[in-house]
Order: structure tokens, then sequence, then C-alpha cells
């Protein structure tokens, strides 16, 4: 998740099927990576921190199967041996636990502003970088790995189709077992999906977060000036009726802050509910039944620092279960950080119960 996340989703669905077309056919059955999280912080570093052995031992034993884990294509776009040698290695470790990897291409901050203001200057260091590390993947067993081209690309659909098939033939052409993984632009929002036709490619997984709404998922956001910074122990499920959530407007207004009130209206046009995510994920399920193409949601989350705990599991399970429900693998964002769910990957102590109750729990509520 890029920390500069654009404007505020809505739960309001309709528009992921909009690009459908022709008869559809039966999902494809290839195996997709699920029950995961993604692990920042480490490899997009060049002082990143590693989970220490007893952390992943701990981790897989509750049930974790796959670990998603960004790489700054910055500092392995020179061909820089050590940087890739530690790469190489950390994946290693990761599949050694018994874990399967996804290898997520993940913006620096330089690298989505070149994306986003000179793009073919930004293409060519995003390909620079996947040709220095598809010799990585290469080397690394094909049912445990998965290349993810580049999360959030920040561009129109049509430069990115075309960088993305620039991309997958890059790691295609040294890499011709290892399932490709992309997502739609410029958010990877699980909205976008429906205006996105797959690769040209029978070994893929297409890849959609989940983040709505935003004035739940990422209220007290400390990184930019967004309004959702002001936005505060709003709960879920809610309606504009939530007595809680009308005193919470009240409050903004009161205190002349028009746009959060106005945001947190806007975001509940549709109320937050367990039926409106399953929505989502039913029209998702439809994409990917049309186009045959796997589905992974390998972002979702609630930020922990002003939501009340119940609120926030809640809304988890609820993700967590319609995903499963329509065949779609899930990988939460993240394991340690703001939107985490345990408290150092250096110590087994500090994990959050109640998030893992959340995530493997049964339907009773875990």
């Amino acid at each position: 998740m890029m920390m500069s996340r654009r404007g505020a989703l809505t739960l309001a669905g309709g528009s992921i099927v909009a690009a459908l077309s022709g008869p559809a056919r039966a999902a494809n059955k290839r195996p997709v990576p699920s029950r995961g999280f993604n692990l920042p912080g480490w490899l997009d570093s060049s002082d990143g921190i590693a989970p220490s052995d007893a952390v992943l031992e701990e981790l897989r034993r509750l049930g974790f199967e796959t670990i998603r884990l960004p790489i700054n294509g910055d500092l392995i776009s020179t061909g820089d041996a050590a940087a890739l040698r530690r790469i190489r290695d950390g994946v290693t470790a990761l599949v050694q636990h018994g874990f399967a990897v996804i290898v997520d291409m993940h913006p620096s901050e330089s690298l989505h502003a070149a994306l986003r203001l000179d793009f073919d200057a930004g293409a060519a260091r995003v390909a620079q970088a996947w040709t220095a590390l598809r010799s990585v993947v290469a080397d690394l067993p094909p049912a445990s790995v998965y290349p993810e081209l580049l999360n959030e690309p920040p561009m129109e659909s049509e430069a990115w189709l075309g960088l993305r098939d620039r991309l997958a033939e890059i790691v295609r052409s040294g890499c011709p077992l290892h399932t490709l993984i992309w997502g739609p632009s410029p958010s990877q929002g699980i909205w976008e999906i429906g205006e996105t036709p797959p690769l040209a490619d029978d070994n893929q997984i297409a890849a959609v977060h989940f983040y709505a709404p935003t004035a739940f998922t990422h209220q007290c956001e400390t990184w930019d000036s967004s309004p959702l910074a002001r936005i505060s122990n709003l709960p879920f499920p809610a309606t504009k009726e939530t007595p809680s959530v009308v005193e919470r407007i009240n409050a903004l207004r009161s205190a002349g802050d028009e746009q959060a009130a106005a945001l947190i209206e806007e975001q509940l046009s549709t109320p937050w509910t367990d039926a409106a995510i399953a929505a989502e994920f039913a029209r998702l399920k439809h994409w990917s039944e049309t186009y045959d193409c796997p589905v992974i949601m390998n972002e979702f989350g609630v930020l922990n620092f002003c939501v009340d705990a119940e609120s926030r599991t809640s809304w988890v399970r609820s993700v967590r279960r319609a995903a499963e429900a329509n065949q779609v693998g899930w990988i939460y964002w993240e394991l340690d950080q703001g939107f985490g769910f345990i408290k150092s990957r250096s110590s087994t102590q500090g994990f959050d119960s109640l998030m893992l109750a959340a995530m493997f729990g049964g339907d009773g509520g875990g």
C-alpha cells in the first residue's frame, strides 16, 4: 500500500462488471496463494529488519501460508549483486519455513513520482529492476514463489496495460514456469478490475486491494493532510443513523471541518455492512469466471490508531469471509506496523488474538 492513497473509496459497486464481455467460462482451477500477510520494512529498505525464525515458525503454526514481500526496485535496478543476494536469501528462508512468497515490485516514493511525472523514465527503471530481479526469481521454486509485476501502478489504464505486458515479457523470458501476478491501475482497487483485461498468459493471477470504506479503514492516518487524519472512532458496521456516527459528524461540523464530515456522509451512501462487502466480492468472482483468471486480494486492513477492537475485527472478518466465499485468495496488510496484528517481528509476545480469530475463526465469530 502506497502511503498516498487517492480519494475516498465507497462500498457502492457496479463499475467492476462494466467492461465484461463474452460468455462466462469456468473459473481457473490453478491454486491461488492465500491466508497471508504483507511484510514491508525488510527487503524494500537497505536497512530493513528481518523477522525472527521464532516469529515465522509461530505464524506458520497459526495457519498463515503466504507472505507478500515488497521489493524496492531502486535497490536492484543497477544489478547490485549484494542486494540481489539478500533478496534471494530472504525469499529462500521464507520458503524453507513453508511459506509461499509473492515477490512484489513495490515502488519507492522516488519511483512512484517518476512513473507519474516522467512515465518513460519511470517505466525504464521498473523494466531495469525486473531485468535484474528475474534472475533471482528464476532460481526459486515456481510452486512457491510468485513475481508481482508492480504494486498500485500510478498511471492511467492504457499506459499501464502496455507497461504490464512489457514487464510480463521480461519476467516470463527468464521464468517460464512462475505464475505472474498483476493488478489494475491506478490503485489496484477492487472496483478497477472490471475495466482491465487479463494478460495473454495462461499462468497468471489478478490482484486487487480492498480498503473500503477508507473513512473506516484509514481513520486517524498520519502520513498526509487527508481529512481521513481528522476522522476517528467510527464503527463497523454502520449507517448514517448510527448514533456514534451522527455524533462524530456533528462534532466535525461544529469544529468547522466540513470536508471530513462530508467525506463520512459520502462514504455512508451505501451502509457499511457485511452484505455490501459480500456484493463487491461477488462481482469480483464474476470477473474471474468471465475471464477464466484467478484472483487474489493481496492487501486489506484497518489502521489500529483509533478504532475500537470490535469494529476492526468485525471488518476484517467480513472481508476475509467474503473473499473465501468467492474463491479469492487473501493477504492482510500488514504484519507489525500501523495496520499490523503483532507488536514486533522479533518476538512471539504481543500477537493480537482478536485479529487472529477474525482471520482464522469460524463463521461463529472466532
